[in-house]
């Protein structure tokens, strides 16, 4: 029996590709074992074991950019993990080892390179962080979703696959009807879809909130991700405003695609693979301080495609809902940015990751 070991995590922009991996690996071959390795009190830890696969956490967390106590503690931590990691690899025996970004993918691959185990990096980002550079140099291949990251990592490694999906998006567009009715929104109306990550986005969620009534007024219905940190003030924000639903987390993301017109979001790895594929008109508002400014990056890829459009975090407060009301109520150019759009995605990310796994067993 073949056994892969897949690690990292830390927010859905890590754990959902690597749960799409897994599943895909499950499909080409179900003899094939799976274990998760995650971070200690991170989401995969709960999300994983959700999708029926099984995890170990490490002690590893990041360092904080700020002066803090906690980054004392990092060196130890490191050390830990990097034992523990030995320790799982030693009693798993792995023929493959995959990281998809997160705190636990360091310490992990690290360890399993050194141990002669095959590893194979995921980047899902235009601008790789220094985990994954450092890993590169003992990687045997490095699955990217965006073109020219050679920049990066040895050019004779890389392979351009996308970044795997949740697959039950990929039919979002069947699902309209279903999606008003489990919302319960009108189907008479358009509707904004507003995402900040699996977490939130406080500018964002702060610049809806001030423009919720200007929205609706117009004509238009609000669908709001709003994190767990927003969502008492977001639920007291929309009790007296009609056609809005706020909800701290969307589980059914492929039904909320369905039934969205124009949606504004982060321009986290995942949520840009996703907006390609269900080829929604975005508006994206980059988080500014993701390390190495990943997420301004990745939103430009689209913005230079004529493929999105961007609205700076400090500007957003000013700027995000009269961008939104201006294409909500510009058909041509909501087509003009689905059809760009839709021209970007990679629907067989997750199989053709999962064959180059296969590949290295």
């Amino acid at each position: 029996m073949k056994k892969v070991i897949i690690s990292g995590g830390g927010t859905g922009g890590h754990i959902y590709p690597a749960i799409a991996i897994a599943n895909a690996l499950k499909e080409a071959d179900a003899s094939i074992e799976i274990l998760f390795v995650g971070a200690l009190g991170k989401m995969e830890m709960e999300k994983v074991p959700k999708a029926g696969y099984n995890i170990i956490g490490l002690p590893i967390t990041g360092i904080k950019r700020e002066l803090s106590v906690d980054n004392l503690s990092f060196p130890l931590k490191l050390v830990r993990s990097l034992l523990k990691a030995r320790s799982i690899i030693k009693d798993f025996k792995p023929d493959v080892a995959v990281g998809v970004g997160g705190f636990a993918s360091g310490p992990l691959l690290m360890i399993a390179s050194l141990m002669g185990i095959p590893t194979l990096i995921q980047e899902q980002n235009s601008y790789a962080g220094i985990t994954n550079k450092l890993l590169a140099k003992r990687a045997k291949a490095i699955c990217v979703a965006y073109p020219n990251m050679e920049r990066f990592f040895p050019k004779n490694k890389i392979i351009v696959t996308g970044n795997p999906v949740r697959s039950d998006i990929l039919d979002a567009a069947s699902k309209r009807q279903v999606a008003y009715e489990h919302f319960g929104l009108n189907p008479n109306r358009k509707t904004l879809l507003v995402i900040g990550g699996s977490l939130g986005a406080k500018t964002i969620n702060e610049s809806i909130e001030a423009g919720l009534k200007m929205l609706t007024d117009a004509g238009y219905q609000v669908l709001w991700q709003t994190g767990k940190p927003y969502a008492e003030r977001a639920q007291d924000a929309v009790k007296k405003i009609a056609n809005v639903v706020a909800s701290d987390f969307i589980y059914e993301m492929d039904l909320a695609y369905a039934v969205s017109d124009v949606v504004v979001s982060r321009a986290g790895a995942l949520s840009v693979s996703e907006l390609c594929l269900v080829a929604k008109p975005a508006i994206l508002v980059p988080f500014p301080f993701a390390s190495e400014d990943h997420q301004t990056q990745n939103a430009m890829s689209l913005v230079e495609q004529n493929a999105a459009l961007l609205v700076k975090d400090k500007d957003a407060k000013e700027e995000l809902v009269q961008t939104a009301l201006r294409l909500l109520q510009d058909a041509d150019k909501q087509r003009e940015l689905s059809q760009n759009i839709q021209k970007l995605a990679k629907p067989n990310a997750a199989k053709e990751i999962a064959e180059v796994v296969r590949g290295l067993v």
